[in-house]
């Protein structure tokens, strides 16, 4: 097969290259395997021929369930099994006039990005998977992409910067015009990331404009580097960078030192959570407390708090779902966001995660391409309406059609606090202080300095 061609000999548009991989790729993304993307052929077909069942959709799902970025997946196995409970998972899908049984195959990728491409491979070439989603964080999402790409099986994403999921595939974000066929992803970009904080340090006006930026040496880090100084500086406040460490660096006194000298007073990072509780910890024991800390890919979910106790108190982060969300379920009309979070909770016995809206959003997503498609075992035309998905669910308004690259939806975010209680059930709270980018959240707090 020569190159640009996907399953079944079929050209792609934005086909991958090795050239074009290497030059994208961040560190999570390349790391796809002997059998990933650099390899020389794919062994796909047009459809799911040895299917084991032609009456069945197979659904492969890989995410981090467990290693250091487990918490993105905490929930997931309620939100699968939600799922499978809702009316259109429970009874099948109609496409084409004919009613289709549902089967969803999951898989933990360990947070290693070998393992997810390997997963990603085994769940196209053994299980006939006729779709395959992912989500959390690049190390995971890119090379199931990558995979799904090149293999020529329809993939959707979610919950990875959609610049990091488009550099991953060989795409240019600046440019942003190429097409990858098979696959899709709704998330915020770094746009609406630092959009969701610059507001807040605004409003925390303090004894220095200069920001404290610790961008490791991995795709999510390259990538902030690559695009966020200009936009930093746009908006009156100087970015320092403490330089491109690498991912499970255990002694941070040389950056501190150097935000401490800087007099940084506010934080754009997106670190490893183990990275970012050694380095807040070193932080606070050298005396460099920012007035505000803005995290990114940290403290977004209650188990990440543990370690550092009242050191997270009034750090803020963004959100990009939780149960002050006004929408709906589109698998399940009764189900509000509200709903689906204390669900969770009753459940479990744990406070809610916003990673519950975007794995639930990923089976609407499928939901609704197989369903407008007449062959959900077509790889290439369920593919095609896949990037024509255009509906309002859990998770709001997703249209693949108008986003800022083809495929792609990036989604508003919201600036949270973590709170602390007196006498709640959890120690902390997510509270809303910033509604810039959804004005229907309501704001439930006041915004408050990290460090008064």
């Amino acid at each position: 097969m020569g190159p640009g061609m996907g399953a079944g000999g079929r050209p792609q548009e934005g086909a991958l290259t090795r050239r074009s991989v290497l030059r994208g790729m961040g560190a999570g993304a390349l790391a796809t395997g002997a059998g990933g993307v650099l390899a020389a052929c794919s062994s796909g077909s047009k459809t799911s021929s040895s299917a084991s069942s032609k009456s069945t959709i197979n659904i492969g799902y890989i995410a981090p369930f467990t290693g250091s970025l487990a918490g993105f997946a905490s929930a997931d196995k309620f939100v699968v099994s939600t799922i499978r409970s809702t009316p259109a998972y429970a009874k099948g899908f109609k496409v084409g006039g004919k009613k289709y049984d549902v089967n969803i195959i999951v898989n933990d990728s360990g947070s290693d990005p070998n393992r997810a491409s390997q997963l990603a491979r085994k769940l196209i070439l053994n299980d006939n998977v006729d779709m395959l989603l992912t989500a959390d964080t690049p190390e995971t999402v890119n090379p199931v992409a990558v995979v799904a790409q090149t293999e020529g099986v329809p993939c959707a994403a979610t919950n990875d910067p959609w610049e990091s999921w488009y550099s991953g595939l060989g795409g240019n974000p600046v440019t942003h015009t190429a097409k990858f066929q098979y696959c899709t992803l709704f998330f915020f970009g770094l746009k609406q990331l630092i959009g969701s904080f610059i507001p807040m340090w605004k409003r925390m006006q303090s004894s220095s404009t200069n920001v404290a930026c610790q961008w490791p040496n991995d795709s999510d880090g390259n990538a902030f580097r690559a695009v966020l100084p200009p936009v930093i500086k746009a908006e009156g406040f100087n970015p320092i960078d403490g330089g491109a460490y690498t991912d499970g660096t255990t002694d941070f006194s040389a950056m501190i030192s150097k935000f401490k000298s800087n007099d940084c007073q506010y934080i754009s990072n997106c670190p490893l959570p183990p990275d970012f509780n050694i380095f807040w910890k070193q932080a606070n024991e050298q005396g460099w407390k920012p007035r505000l800390a803005t995290v990114a890919k940290v403290l977004l979910f209650p188990d990440d708090l543990t370690t550092l106790g009242p050191l997270v108190n009034n750090i803020a982060t963004d959100s990009w779902w939780g149960p002050y969300m006004p929408t709906v379920s589109s698998l399940d009309p009764k189900l509000k966001a509200s709903d689906l979070a204390y669900s969770f909770q009753t459940q479990t016995g744990q406070e809610w995660v916003q990673s519950i809206g975007g794995t639930y959003s990923l089976f609407e997503v499928a939901h609704q391409a197989f369903t407008s498609a007449s062959d959900p075992h077509d790889h290439l035309e369920v593919a095609e309406s896949l990037h024509k998905v255009n509906y309002t669910g859990i998770s709001g308004e997703l249209n693949f059609t108008n986003g800022p690259a083809p495929g792609v939806v990036a989604t508003p975010v919201i600036g949270v606090q973590w709170k602390a209680t007196s006498g709640g059930k959890y120690p902390y709270e997510m509270k809303v202080v910033d509604n810039t980018q959804n004005p229907h959240v309501k704001v439930t707090a006041d915004l408050q300095p990290t460090n008064a």
